[in-house]
């Protein structure tokens, strides 16, 4: 907040959020109320369901958080009977990347050729050469997929050499897509839950923002963009990842070759907005906590626990679900990077899911709209306005819509 008013802002959202997407707090808050008043509705349906069950089980108490994802589960096996090792023998690894290949060659005309030459720095890494359809060499992708002791957990992408210009030439990028799928066993391949082949389409979205970049400069290239647009080109992967038609190509049982059932598709769309309700306040609350913090102009004197109590309080938040984050633990906004930008997960989504539309209202396929996508996207990098990239794409601004359906908030 001294800092930034310092600086001759406001508050510190003001001095974040001018280089951002957004541009200030006024348009960060204005779309989360918009998600708001729907996510809270849902949430408060999905907490009578749980205090029905909680009756059946003889409890007559109000929903608390700690009932929350216990009573969750319970309702979720009950109406859904979908189980994860159902779905497992289906999502081999190999069959998943040839998946995200195949989806990445009918978008833009991509082929991989993988290399056993060159040097890797661990046995498990496997690097591949991405080319266009005619054979232009575009980048090097180094895949590392499996834990091991030495490495951290979690999923990323990372640039090695990012694209640039040299003497009139392109230099090609090196991308790394680092994650921590369960390793392979005696008996099986390296088998996935539909969580972690979304969550590898989301890393190669990242990488094909890295491999695809086409700009001058090195620092504009690829991922170097705003915060809050930086996920749209990996979050708009996931949506191909959930696709009957998409599933059809690489969800294919590791023993028999047998393709994913039609009954375990409609089961997992059936339960694929299951609980968002809750998913979406917490997240939400977070947020908006967030942007409390970070649009003050005066120094905090109460207790961090009223402060906390009195922001939900104002927004209506019901008493069985707190934020994602609380104050003490909320690292994204005090030592993450994400003061005044935990908002961008969920800009990045209304973002992937209008855009999506633009594929799933015609052909998921689709050819122009992919080569849109592509050439407004996907090279330009850092080296316009993001919010005039995407209407360049989109030919529009982002709608929120797209997102509410595919929450089940509408």
């Amino acid at each position: 907040m001294q800092k930034a008013q310092l600086l001759g802002y406001k508050n510190h959202a003001a001095y974040v959020l001018e280089e951002s997407m957004a541009k200030n707090p006024e348009t960060v808050n204005k779309l989360l109320n918009q998600l708001w008043i729907p996510a809270l509705a849902k949430a408060k349906a999905e907490a009578a369901d749980i205090y029905d069950m909680m009756k059946r089980d003889g409890i007559d108490e109000d929903v608390t958080p700690a009932d929350w994802r216990f009573y969750a589960e319970k309702i979720r096996k009950e109406r859904y009977n979908l189980d994860e090792q159902e779905l497992k023998p289906y999502f081999s690894i190999d069959k998943v990347r040839d998946g995200i290949f195949d989806v990445t060659a009918r978008l833009y005309g991509l082929q991989y050729k993988e290399l056993k030459d060159v040097p890797k720095y661990h046995e498990d890494v496997t690097v591949w050469e991405v080319l266009e359809k005619d054979g232009t060499h575009l980048g090097i992708l180094y895949m590392d997929m499996y834990p091991r002791a030495s490495k951290r957990g979690g999923a990323w992408m990372t640039s090695y050499r990012e694209q640039s210009f040299e003497n009139n030439k392109r230099k090609s990028p090196v991308i790394s897509i680092v994650c921590n799928f369960s390793k392979p066993t005696a008996n099986a391949p390296a088998l996935l839950t539909f969580d972690e082949v979304s969550t590898y389409f989301h890393e190669f979205g990242h990488a094909l923002h890295g491999l695809l970049s086409n700009v001058h400069y090195q620092s504009l290239a690829g991922t170097n963009v705003p915060r809050d647009f930086v996920e749209l080109p990996s979050q708009i992967m996931e949506n191909w990842a959930a696709e009957p038609e998409v599933l059809k190509l690489f969800a294919k049982h590791y023993q028999t070759g047998e393709v994913i059932p039609d009954a375990l598709i409609q089961k997992m769309k059936k339960a694929g907005t299951f609980d968002q309700g809750f998913a979406t306040t917490e997240y939400l609350a977070a947020s908006l906590l967030d942007m409390k913090y970070h649009t003050i102009e005066k120094p905090i004197t109460e207790d961090i626990n009223s402060f906390e109590v009195n922001t939900m309080k104002n927004v209506g938040m019901i008493d069985a679900i707190i934020p994602r984050y609380r104050s003490t633990y909320f690292s994204h906004i005090f030592s993450g990077g994400y003061s005044a930008g935990y908002y961008s997960y969920i800009w990045s989504e209304v973002l992937d899911s209008d855009a999506f539309e633009a594929f799933k209202s015609t052909s998921l396929f689709n050819p122009e709209v992919a080569q849109s996508f592509r050439m407004n996207i996907l090279q330009k990098g850092g080296t316009e306005d993001p919010q005039v990239l995407y209407k360049n794409f989109r030919g529009a601004d982002p709608k929120i819509e797209p997102l509410l359906i595919k929450r089940g908030l509408k």
